[in-house]
């Protein structure tokens, strides 16, 4: 199954005595790369949700992001000091006095004063590796179907394209044997008038038509150019990630089209040429994409 580089997905339940949320996110990357946002709870697991992705995904840019969409309850008494509150009310109550101002304490402005109110020892918040990892492949699940979704619709488009770049190269093989008849006539009608009626030496003209015809002989080109497309149409159908084979055939035949526009000489060919470097630039985008 042909992949894309770019893929979303969520998800979120229970973890320990909160909710915890995971989101990832891929893009196109070179090489497998993972950035995190982890809670300070969930750290310890970091390497572990790497090998886990490392294993699904072959390449791209792959961000995590974690967090609690409720926080774990904590077990822990909370202790009031009245009398340090009466203190601080009666202090509160002097400074109005003194500046002749109205007596109106604030219950919260007490309550924040320092040793008002003190929270008993409390165990730190213990989170299991079993409920994150879960989610982190249930989000990657959604990832890799968006990535297999928009890969089908790339493979659809490259599949399109090497048609068009296989009837490019038909035109090119029916114009060929053309072209080396046509540079014949060329070259016989050139040195007849520079003979201006003199005898024209036949072997000597064979001689440099068969040079010509080898010079300008496409055979080779077209045939590895075929091949090159008939295997880049197998890696679509291959359910390995092909990305970087896919580049390196793109850039094979983009050398054999260019060897053929060097020895063209005939327009036709040259057009042909164009349209099929200009499909390939369009393949070299898209497989820019894929996995």
């Amino acid at each position: 199954m042909v992949r894309s580089m770019t893929g979303f997905g969520s998800a979120e339940d229970a973890v320990g005595a909160g909710r915890m949320s995971v989101e990832i996110r891929t893009v196109n990357h070179r090489h497998f790369a993972a950035q995190f946002r982890l809670p300070s709870e969930c750290q310890r697991f970091e390497g572990d949700i790497r090998e886990r992705l490392r294993a699904r995904i072959d390449r791209g840019h792959v961000s995590v992001a974690m967090r609690w969409t409720e926080q774990p309850t904590i077990d822990g008494a909370v202790a009031v000091d009245v009398e340090r509150a009466r203190a601080v009310k009666e202090a509160l109550r002097r400074l109005a006095d003194a500046l002749e101002m109205p007596d109106a304490v604030d219950l919260g402005f007490v309550a924040r004063q320092p040793d008002v109110l003190s929270f008993g020892s409390t165990d730190p918040v213990t989170v299991e590796a079993e409920p994150v990892l879960a989610l982190v492949d249930a989000a990657t699940a959604q990832v890799l179907e968006v990535r297999e979704r928009e890969g089908a619709v790339l493979a659809e488009d490259l599949s399109g394209r090497l048609h068009l770049m296989e009837e490019k190269v038909a035109v090119v093989e029916a114009r060929a044997p053309e072209r080396v008849v046509a540079e014949r006539d060329r070259l016989r009608s050139a040195v007849a008038e520079l003979l201006d009626g003199s005898q024209l030496d036949e072997a000597r003209l064979a001689q440099e038509i068969a040079f010509l015809a080898d010079k300008l002989d496409i055979t080779e080109e077209i045939v590895r150019l075929r091949t090159h497309i008939g295997a880049f149409r197998e890696a679509l159908g291959s359910n390995e990630p092909i990305g970087r084979r896919l580049s390196f055939l793109g850039q094979e035949m983009l050398r054999e089209v260019n060897t053929i526009g060097s020895k063209a000489n005939d327009g036709a060919i040259a057009a042909a040429v164009i349209d099929m470097k200009s499909e390939l630039e369009k393949v070299r985008e898209q497989v820019e994409n894929l996995e």
